[in-house]
């Protein structure tokens, strides 16, 4: 077995894994240790149940993620600048997952929200957070883009960047469906259409 001083975040990187490939339910602590090499005692060392467990995932995930997006979306560029390179650096993630596994998984935290929104409110409300801040950082660059006078100021809103994020998540479910990352391709297409701009001519 590892070390003990690296359990924990064997875990949660075991946990991340296999939540991202299987749905919640199919994945128990027996399979999460076997996978992280930590032996069962020791998981309720770290996390007293799964569902703790789930909410340290969770957490790290969106930690992660969030650094990236933070980053490229306060970038020295124009505001849609920044908003269409995060939408390409989304693709390109989930292109480069799928080539790896040769399956295109969806994203986690929507994953969970489809199978534990009526069931669990603890993830529920954690997803709810996550989700909301990701709204958040999409209507500061909406903001931003409105100070640049690229769209109109009464598009900078919350009702629209959470369309932006909608469209972000459907688009991933489109993907995930086929398995297939081209639907992707059209994020910043669909986006600018949110945005009341012109369509991208091909």
């Amino acid at each position: 077995m590892g070390r003990p001083s690296t359990g924990r975040e064997r875990l949660l990187d075991a946990a991340c894994q296999l939540m991202r490939t299987r749905s919640y339910s199919t994945v128990g602590v027996a399979e999460i240790c076997a996978t992280a090499d930590v032996r069962k005692g020791s998981f309720y060392h770290f996390f007293p149940s799964k569902q703790e467990l789930t909410l340290a995932a969770v957490d790290a995930h969106w930690t992660e993620q969030r650094a990236a997006w933070a980053a490229t979306l306060s970038a020295p560029r124009p505001a849609l600048d920044r908003l269409r390179q995060l939408l390409i650096d989304t693709a390109a993630t989930y292109r480069q997952a799928r080539d790896r596994s040769g399956t295109l998984h969806g994203c986690v935290l929507a994953n969970l929200a489809l199978e534990l929104s009526a069931d669990d409110t603890l993830v529920r409300a954690r997803l709810q957070e996550i989700f909301a801040d990701q709204v958040a950082l999409i209507g500061a660059t909406l903001a931003d883009a409105a100070a640049e006078d690229t769209i109109a100021p009464a598009i900078a809103n919350p009702v629209t960047a959470r369309a932006i994020v909608a469209q972000l998540e459907g688009m991933v479910m489109f993907a995930k469906i086929d398995n297939d990352p081209a639907p992707l391709d059209d994020l910043w297409a669909h986006t600018r259409l949110l945005l009341g701009l012109r369509p991208v001519l091909t």
